[in-house]
């Protein structure tokens, strides 16, 4: 499958050379490359989350195959043999959250096996997923946003390489909520200013609007005139939002690069070296709840197919306020 990266991006050894491609060639190897491809080009998946399953799933099939023989048929595997899998998972050291990952797609994947009649039954389902602690992201305040945000900006700005374009970036993952690679994948067109929104392309190529708010808005309008002006000055043309530096490439920003300049701006204007470009969506869905929208319109906003999602923001109200009253209720002492 050339659209697919191989999780190995180094030569491998003989012996895991040869484990590869018993894991592609096999009967069920072969089963899951045409999951793959239904995952590539029927439901749209990013190039991420296909990166994540193929190497699941490889690794699935390379022990089914390595504990049960070469010819096995997804039909002879129970799901105490998924079980053992697991904990094969956690003796090479895998978390409980990645082992959970790996969980997810091999259920995927059986679903899929079911549809079609390779198995009777989703036996990946009678297996329980790995209980995860639940961290509740910490989230800057309402106040320690709109400062770095109304800092970025200046162009006497030392901490930002780009400071219009920098601008921009918090002005949309704060004020829109938009995920890293929605923003990443933002094109001029998507801005439609007559509708004061933004057309969101998500996952699966779900796409939404969010609204656009006026201090978003007049942040694009200032790194447009920038944007143009080097675009003219490299003759280049791109239909990209945000572009990098140095217009290398297609001239489109990267996910990586965001991560970067997320971080370092909010860390030089004093939030914690935690935060990365969720950290700000999460702080835009927990301050809409905290300022009183209702969790079906924050669902809308933040594009979450199911709302047991966006009730996290709720526990993280709810914690909020537990240290609140902790520290200043007299019967709490």
């Amino acid at each position: 499958m050339s659209t697919l990266l191989h999780p190995f991006q180094h030569s491998p050894h003989p012996e895991e050379a040869a484990g590869q491609a018993l894991a592609h060639s096999s009967p069920l190897g072969q089963l899951a490359t045409q999951y793959l491809a239904v995952l590539a080009n029927e439901r749209g998946c990013s190039p991420h989350t296909l990166r994540a399953y193929e190497r699941e799933l490889r690794g699935f099939v390379l022990y089914i195959l390595e504990n049960l023989g070469q010819d096995t048929a997804p039909s002879a595997i129970e799901h105490t043999r998924i079980r053992a899998w697991l904990g094969s998972l956690y003796e090479r050291g895998l978390s409980k959250a990645s082992a959970a990952r790996a969980l997810a797609a091999v259920r995927s994947w059986f679903r899929w096996l079911a549809r079609f009649n390779h198995v009777s039954q989703n036996v990946a389902s009678l297996v329980a997923t790995p209980k995860l602690p639940k961290h509740l992201p910490r989230v800057p305040s309402i106040e320690q946003m709109n400062l770095v945000v109304d800092s970025i900006g200046d162009k006497d700005d030392a901490t930002a390489s780009w400071p219009a374009r920098d601008a921009v970036i918090f002005e949309l993952l704060y004020g829109c909520g938009i995920r890293n690679a929605e923003l990443t994948g933002l094109n001029l067109a998507d801005i439609h200013w007559a509708n004061e929104a933004i057309l969101v392309r998500g996952k699966g190529q779900k796409q939404r609007y969010v609204p656009l708010g006026d201090a978003a808005a007049q942040a694009i309008r200032i790194y447009l005139a920038e944007r143009q002006a080097r675009l003219d000055a490299a003759q280049r043309k791109s239909d990209a939002l945000l572009l990098n530096l140095h217009l290398r490439g297609t001239g489109r920003l990267s996910t990586r690069s965001v991560a970067r300049i997320v971080k370092r701006i909010a860390v030089q204007r004093g939030l914690s070296s935690d935060v990365h470009p969720h950290t700000l969506r999460h702080a835009f869905g927990t301050h809409l709840l905290e300022e009183g929208a209702d969790l079906r319109s924050i669902q809308e906003l933040l594009g979450h197919e199911r709302l047991s999602t966006t009730q996290r923001y709720t526990q993280l109200t709810a914690a909020q306020l537990m240290q609140v009253y902790d520290r200043t209720h007299p019967r709490a002492k």
